[in-house]
């Protein structure tokens, strides 16, 4: 397959591919059609041939080149597995459109320091978990970084101190980098303003840019209502400050970015109320 693709890399050897589909054809008609001198067409020819494309025979004092449909079907059936996964993978696509758009918009309005402050972002999610649970989830370093990025990010180094005054620092790298021999990815840094367990959760939160400064200020606010059965609904609230020309790029990506983590959170206590479900019947 890789011969293939290679040989029919080539613009000349395309426009071969295509004469020969009508039919079978000697050299010199080939060159001649194609515009080309007779020895290069005859070596892309004997690449193709290599590659399984064309076959040839001897007739007369001609040699006659004729096209092998198999491969070209088989690489049809290649490209089309490739494009049906790509639909089957719709959602990812879609966001990264999505991701597109909003980046085109967001880099449109950075003009001046400031061009995003007041900006407010808000977030609602029905938990299948107790307000302690959640809690546990939003405050405790081993169980957010399950959750506190975007899809295809993953946390590589976390610090989050649960109480007023308490440091902030988030480090991710592509989810994929799995062994950290990557770039670092991004980095955030922040402070926790407000902690009542079960109820309350705020802090300031700034993502760092190449030179370390930082981007903006994000104020983020969480509350925790508990409403019966032990599910609990959580309302999040983002205001932007103190944003830089070079925030544009993360300002883009919050609305997605943060509502696929809160995807994820949900997930994650949907699975841990399961877990508890099954110890506490056994």
């Amino acid at each position: 397959m890789d011969a293939l693709l290679a040989a029919l890399a080539d613009p000349a050897r395309l426009r071969l591919v295509n004469l020969l589909a009508e039919r079978p054809r000697p050299v010199g008609v080939l060159a001649e059609l194609a515009g080309a001198r007779q020895p290069q067409t005859t070596k892309h020819l004997q690449t193709l041939e290599r590659a399984g494309v064309v076959s040839s025979q001897r007739s007369g004092q001609r040699r006659v080149y004729a096209l092998d449909a198999a491969p070209l079907r088989d690489l049809a059936a290649a490209l089309l597995r490739l494009a049906d996964a790509a639909d089957r993978s719709g959602g990812a696509d879609t966001t990264y459109e999505r991701y597109g758009r909003s980046l085109s918009a967001e880099r449109s309005a950075a003009q001046e320091a400031g061009w995003a402050d007041g900006r407010s972002f808000a977030f609602h999610r029905s938990l299948a978990a107790p307000a302690e649970l959640v809690w546990r989830h939003l405050t405790e370093a081993r169980l957010l970084a399950h959750w506190w990025t975007p899809d295809d990010l993953r946390i590589h180094h976390l610090v989050f101190e649960a109480r007023p005054g308490g440091r902030i620092v988030q480090e991710y790298r592509d989810a994929e980098d799995t062994d950290g021999s990557g770039p670092v990815a991004g980095r955030a840094e922040g402070i926790v303003e407000d902690a009542r367990p079960g109820e309350r959760l705020t802090y300031r939160l700034s993502p760092v840019l190449p030179d370390g400064s930082p981007a903006f200020t994000a104020h983020v606010d969480l509350a925790l209502t508990p409403t019966g059965s032990g599910t609990t609904d959580l309302d999040v609230h983002w205001r932007l400050a103190d944003s830089t020309v070079d925030s544009a790029d993360f300002v883009a990506g919050i609305e997605i970015g943060f509502g696929q983590s809160l995807d994820k959170l949900t997930a994650a206590l949907a699975a841990d109320t399961d877990s508890i479900s099954r110890r506490s019947t056994t």
